[in-house]
C-alpha cells in the first residue's frame, strides 16, 4: 500500500526538529521508492544576493530522504544521516524549490538515494545531492 501525502506530512510534524518545520516544507507526492517535497520561497532563507541558501536546501535533502525512505517502508522508522554530499549548480531567488529524493538502495539496515532540487518556476536544476542513512529501527 502506498504511503499518501497526508501521511507523509504527518511523519514530518511528529518527527522533525522546529527549525526544520520551520522551512515550511510539504510533500507533493509520494511513490514506492521516492518523495517530492516543496520549499517555499522565503526571505529568511535567502543569502546576500536573494538566493536561497545552501543549508536550507541541504536540509530539505535530507528530509526529503526521509521521507522516501519512510514510504518505501510504509511508515517512519528511526534512521540517521550517515552521508550528504549537495553540488549546487545555479542559485534559486524569488522561487519555491522542487526537492525529489529517489532511493536508488534499499537494505535492512542502509538507504541511498540521489535527490534533485530544482527551481519549481523554471524547472531548472539548482542542485543535486547523494544521502546515505542508517536505518535504526
Amino acid at each position: 500500500m502506498t504511503m499518501t501525502t497526508a501521511e507523509a506530512d504527518k511523519i514530518l510534524l511528529a518527527n522533525f526538529a522546529p527549525w526544520v518545520l520551520d522551512l515550511g516544507l510539504t510533500v507533493e507526492a509520494v511513490g514506492e521508492d521516492r518523495a517530492v517535497l516543496r520549499l517555499p520561497w522565503s526571505k529568511r532563507l535567502a543569502r546576500e544576493g536573494g538566493a536561497l541558501s545552501g543549508q536550507a536546501l541541504m536540509a530539505a535533502a535530507d528530509t526529503a530522504t526521509v521521507i522516501a525512505v519512510s514510504a518505501a517502508r510504509g511508515g517512519f522508522v528511526p534512521m540517521t544521516t550517515v552521508q550528504q554530499s549537495t553540488s549546487f549548480q545555479r542559485p534559486v531567488t524569488g522561487a519555491d524549490v522542487r526537492i525529489e529524493a529517489v532511493l536508488t538502495k534499499l537494505g535492512r539496515r542502509m538507504a541511498f538515494a540521489d535527490v534533485t532540487l530544482s527551481d519549481a518556476a523554471s524547472g531548472a536544476l539548482a542542485a543535486r545531492a547523494s544521502t546515505v542513512y542508517a536505518i535504526l529501527g
